[in-house]
């Protein structure tokens, strides 16, 4: 059975999708649909740093939804939209992530729904 999260302390979802999904049994996995940097108040900061920070902090109140945390991460894939968030991305994503760091992607695109997001972050998560 697939057990759904959707944490009340995080923005609701945008459109028909869960924020995570647990898939049991063995190896425990939580997939996190893409974080974009907002706020439960739909406050959306400027810089890409701070965005990227709401992002994962996001996805961290969906892992601990599901009895994980960011420590459990093995996948990230990241969106930026722009070369000039790639460094601000980074550097957050350095700093929460400590050797062995999980798989990451990151890409540039073109944007996202709004013009406001600069950076958007998926993540799949599993606890054996």
């Amino acid at each position: 059975m697939l057990v759904y999260h959707t944490p009340p302390t995080i923005r609701t979802p945008f459109a028909r999708y869960s924020h995570g999904v647990e898939v049991p049994p063995g190896a425990r996995l939580v997939v996190c649909s893409g974080q974009l940097g907002i706020a439960a108040d739909d406050a959306i900061p400027e810089d890409a740093g701070a965005q990227t920070e709401l992002c994962f902090s996001n996805i961290a109140a969906i892992l601990e939804s599901g009895g994980m945390d960011l420590g459990d991460i093995v996948r990230i894939n990241a969106y930026v939209t722009g070369r000039q968030y790639l460094k601000p991305y980074m550097a957050v994503r350095d700093r929460l992530f400590a050797d062995p760091a999980p798989a990451s992607t990151l890409m540039i695109v073109s944007g996202f729904a709004r013009e406001d997001f600069k950076v958007e972050i998926e993540a799949m998560a599993a606890r054996i």
